[in-house]
C-alpha cells in the first residue's frame, strides 16, 4: 500500500485559519458507508443523528501552550522548542558549583522539537523568559528530537502558562485571538501538543441535549504528542512508525462502553485519537477494562475495528496517518471521492475546519 494512494487535490484557500464563532455552526458531511451515500447537514443536525442507548467517547485531553521562544545562553541565538512528551520530574540536587542553580530547583524532563536543531548538540543551555525557565539539552533521540532538562522555581504549568505559546498545526498562519478555542470545552487533563480537533464542534449546551436524549458519554484521555506533526515520509506506509502517546481509560468510561456493546448501541468515537485510545486497549472480543500506558497503534485499510462503530471526525491532511485510519473505517475509494465532493462543496479543511460523521 503506497503513500500515494492517500493524495488529494486541496485548494489553500480551504484550510480554515480561524474558528467560527458559534462551535457547533460548521458544516457536517455524513457519510453511510454500507450505502455509500453523502449527505451535507450542519454539526447541530448530530443530534437526529445519534440514538438513545448509543455512546460519545470523548478525549478529554487538555492542550498544553507548549510552544517557547528562548536564547542560547552562550550566543543569544533564537530557538523555538516545542513540547512533545512528558519524561520525567524530580527534585534537581544542584551540584556546589552550579553557578546558575541552586538546590531548591525543581527539574522536569521531556522529548521536545527544536528549531533550528544544528544550534542545539548536548549541553546547550536555552533561557527562557530571562531566566524565568532555563533549558538544557541532554541528547539527541534518533529522529532528532531532543531530550530537555527544564529547571525553575515554583510550579511549572504556571511558568509554562506565562510562556508559552498554543502549538497550532503550521497550516494556520492567523494568530489565535482566544487561545481557548484551541481547547475541547470539556478539556481536563493537561498534557497534549495538539488539540483533538473533532471535539472542537461540541457546546456544553450540545452536550447536554445529547445526554437528555439518552446518549451517554465517555471520557478516555489520549496526551496527543509528535505523531500530529511528522508527516508520513516512506513510500510503503507500512514501513512507517508511530510515536507513541499516552492514554488512560477509567473504568467508569470503560462500564459504559462495554454496556453500550452489550445493550445494542453504537459506539461513536469523536476524533481518530478516541478511537485509537479504545482500538489499543481493547481485547479481541473488543471488551475494555480500566487501563493506562502508551499506545502507538496505526490504523490503514485492512484493520479490523474491536469498539467502535463510528466516528466524527475532522477533514485531514493528504497522505496523513489519519486519512488512513478513516480510510480504513469507510474504505479508500469512498473516502477520497467524499474529500473530491468537500473540495468542490468548499468544506472548510484541518484544525478549525468542517466535520464529518462516518456511520
Amino acid at each position: 500500500m503506497n503513500l500515494h494512494d492517500f493524495y488529494y487535490d486541496l485548494p489553500e484557500e480551504l484550510i480554515a485559519q480561524d474558528p467560527l464563532e458559534d462551535r457547533s455552526s460548521s458544516r457536517l458531511m455524513v457519510l453511510d458507508r454500507q450505502k455509500k451515500t453523502i449527505e451535507h447537514k450542519t454539526f447541530k443536525d448530530i443530534t437526529s443523528m445519534l440514538h438513545p442507548g448509543d455512546c460519545l467517547v470523548l478525549n478529554d485531553t487538555k492542550v498544553i501552550p507548549a510552544r517557547l521562544f528562548g536564547v542560547k545562553k552562550d550566543t543569544g541565538a533564537e530557538i523555538e522548542v516545542l513540547l512533545l512528551k512528558r519524561l520525567e520530574m524530580a527534585t534537581y540536587d544542584a551540584p556546589a558549583d552550579a553557578g546558575m542553580l541552586s538546590p531548591s530547583k525543581m527539574a522536569t524532563y521531556w522529548e521536545c522539537l527544536v528549531r533550528p536543531g544544528k544550534k542545539c548538540k548536548p549541553g546547550t543551555v536555552i533561557s527562557f523568559g530571562d531566566g524565568l525557565l532555563t533549558g538544557e539539552i541532554i541528547d539527541i533521540c534518533e529522529d532528532g528530537n531532543r531530550h530537555i532538562r527544564f529547571t525553575y522555581e515554583g510550579i511549572f504549568e504556571e511558568i509554562l502558562d506565562k510562556l508559552g505559546q498554543m502549538p497550532l498545526p503550521p497550516y494556520i498562519k492567523h494568530k489565535l485571538k482566544d487561545r481557548n478555542r484551541y481547547q475541547t470545552v470539556y478539556a481536563k487533563y493537561d498534557g497534549s501538543a495538539a488539540a483533538p480537533t473533532a471535539g472542537l464542534h461540541f457546546t456544553p449546551e450540545l452536550l447536554k441535549e445529547l445526554e437528555n436524549m439518552g446518549v451517554r458519554i465517555a471520557y478516555v484521555t489520549l496526551h496527543v504528542g509528535l505523531g500530529t506533526f511528522r508527516p508520513v515520509k516512506v513510500e510503503n506506509i507500512l514501513d512507517h512508525h508511530m510515536h507513541s502517546e499516552y492514554y488512560n481509560i477509567p473504568k467508569e468510561a470503560a462500564d459504559i462502553i462495554n454496556e453500550t456493546k452489550e445493550g445494542g448501541g453504537r459506539v461513536i468515537c469523536v476524533g481518530t485519537t478516541s478511537c485509537r485510545t479504545i482500538e489499543s486497549a481493547a481485547d479481541e472480543d473488543g471488551h475494555l477494562k480500566e487501563s493506562s500506558g502508551w499506545t502507538d497503534i496505526f490504523i490503514y485499510p485492512g484493520y479490523k475495528f474491536k469498539v467502535l462503530d463510528a466516528l466524527i471526525t475532522n477533514f485531514h491532511l493528504p497522505e496523513s496517518t489519519l486519512l488512513m485510519l478513516v480510510s480504513a473505517l469507510a474504505g479508500r475509494e469512498f473516502m477520497l471521492e467524499a474529500y473530491k465532493c468537500a473540495v468542490e462543496e468548499k468544506y472548510r479543511f484541518f484544525s478549525f475546519g468542517d466535520a464529518m460523521f462516518i456511520q
